[in-house]
């Protein structure tokens, strides 16, 4: 059976009937505190934030969020999961947990932009830092890197931004552990059940759990995972706590509403990928298509040791110039003009249209690049979308 060790984790773990009046869907606690009989249970509590059953002030910790935290603790084999705001802002908090004032950072050219941004825009300026961005892929020029004095995180995505780039987890683990460096992967694009980056030696996991975790297009989040728990409880929940950048209790109990239909979304979100990414590549208007279910693949040997799927998310350059890349997405009516991507509704963007050409060398990447993201209306109709987008060409 698909996941057979996922899906109990998705449909019992944390839910305890016994404590909520035996409803099968446990409640949202909307509350902002938490009181106590006696001042000692209350200090008690307070004390040990991380202590399972402790829970004194809504900034600091919420029962809803933490059954989701328990579920993606748990699916991805973290010892602890810190739930957010936003995907953003679980990603500033671990820069900001792993590293201090004049910490050098190691960053794979391809991850999500406003990392990027606020890395050089930041990071740099504010507490001076230093950043090295690297391709990811080339193993001595990781460890150059990692090498330079005051090393502290290699941030990584796999499968990455744009051209959807995979890296070697387990060999940049070592690489940087060897040097006492932190790793981090932004592992929203496979989910924790095509990947599973804790076991092959990163440290932190990081899910936007707004895509695919959700998968409805109504709530914002993310989450962070570990199987380092006192860097999670010592650490990332302090800078929660300071930051004040907890995820609400209604977005809790609505991802944890995704997460029990992920399997079955996942694997259909799957299936339409690979039918529309292989059907592009035959079509005479297709340059070129980067998905990571195609044998075609840079990385494809790498993809089957440590991937367990594939999503639905691709890109695609076609034989024609940027403007020609605008006018196919104005006339596909499926998929709609959208940033973000992991919910119901199919997706198109030419992300780089307006991007300055430094930034266009930088990522090595086509400015008429096409990102696709297929949800959920169905292949053949997919298909007869971007055929009838074709034809108006």
């Amino acid at each position: 059976m698909e996941f057979r060790e996922e899906r109990i984790t998705i449909t019992h773990t944390a839910d305890e009937y016994d404590r909520y009046l035996n409803a099968v869907v446990p409640p949202v606690f909307l509350n902002s505190l938490h009181v106590y009989d006696r001042f000692e249970d209350y200090r008690e509590a307070a004390s040990n934030p991380c202590r399972e059953g402790s829970y004194v002030y809504g900034r600091d910790g919420n029962p809803t969020v933490h059954m989701l935290e328990r579920k993606i603790a748990e699916l991805e084999h973290g010892a602890r999961a810190v739930a957010f705001a936003s995907g953003m802002g679980a990603a500033a908090a671990a820069i900001m947990a792993t590293c201090q004032s004049g910490s050098h950072v190691i960053c794979m050219r391809d991850v999500y932009q406003p990392v990027k941004r606020f890395l050089n825009n930041f990071c740099v300026p504010r507490f001076g830092m230093t950043v090295t961005y690297v391709s990811g892929n080339d193993l001595d020029e990781m460890e150059t890197a990692i090498k330079k004095p005051g090393s502290s995180l290699v941030i990584l995505e796999s499968p990455a931004t744009f051209v959807f780039r995979v890296v070697d987890l387990t060999e940049i683990a070592k690489l940087a552990h060897r040097y006492g460096v932190k790793t981090y992967v932004d592992n929203t694009c496979l989910t924790p059940l095509f990947q599973k980056p804790l076991d092959m030696g990163i440290d932190i996991s990081m899910h936007t759990i707004s895509k695919y975790i959700g998968g409805h297009s109504d709530l914002i989040g993310g989450v962070l995972v570990s199987k380092d728990e006192e860097l999670m409880c010592s650490i990332i929940t302090t800078v929660r706590e300071w930051y004040a950048s907890i995820l609400g209790p209604m977005e809790a109990w609505l991802a944890i509403r995704g997460l029990r239909t992920l399997p079955v979304r996942i694997m259909e979100h799957q299936r339409t990928g690979m039918a529309v990414a292989e059907w592009l590549t035959r079509h005479p208007k297709v340059k070129r298509v980067h998905y990571t279910g195609l044998a075609s693949h840079p990385q494809a040997d790498l993809i089957r040791k440590q991937q367990k799927g594939h999503t639905s998310l691709m890109s695609v350059e076609l034989d024609a110039d940027p403007d020609a890349a605008v006018a196919f997405i104005n006339r596909l009516r499926l998929f709609e003009k959208g940033c973000s991507w992991g919910g119901y509704e199919s997706l198109a963007l030419v992300p780089l249209y307006a991007a300055k050409e430094e930034e266009i060398a930088f990522l090595k990447a086509e400015r008429g690049l096409i990102r696709l993201y297929c949800g959920l209306e169905g292949t053949e109709n997919l298909v007869d979308d971007l055929e009838s987008a074709f034809r108006g060409m």
